[in-house]
């Protein structure tokens, strides 16, 4: 005998896939600088690249004489 092949109608598949793309973005408060950013992103606090906790980039100023 014969079996379908999708016993699932198309609008239940597309809303089970989409469903969970709509959440809201995580958001976490660093506890280094307390700049809350993005969860596994690098992130700006004063002229400062930070990523975990830690500074990735110095803001450098050059001296004008």
């Amino acid at each position: 005998m014969a079996h379908p092949k999708s016993r699932i109608s198309k609008q239940r598949k597309r809303k089970r896939r989409t469903h969970k793309k709509a959440e809201v973005p995580h958001v976490l408060t660093c506890k280094a600088t307390g700049e809350p950013h993005l969860y596994h992103r690098a992130y700006w606090h004063e002229g400062n690249l930070f990523y975990k906790g830690k500074m990735v980039v110095e803001y450098a100023v050059e001296d004008e004489d």
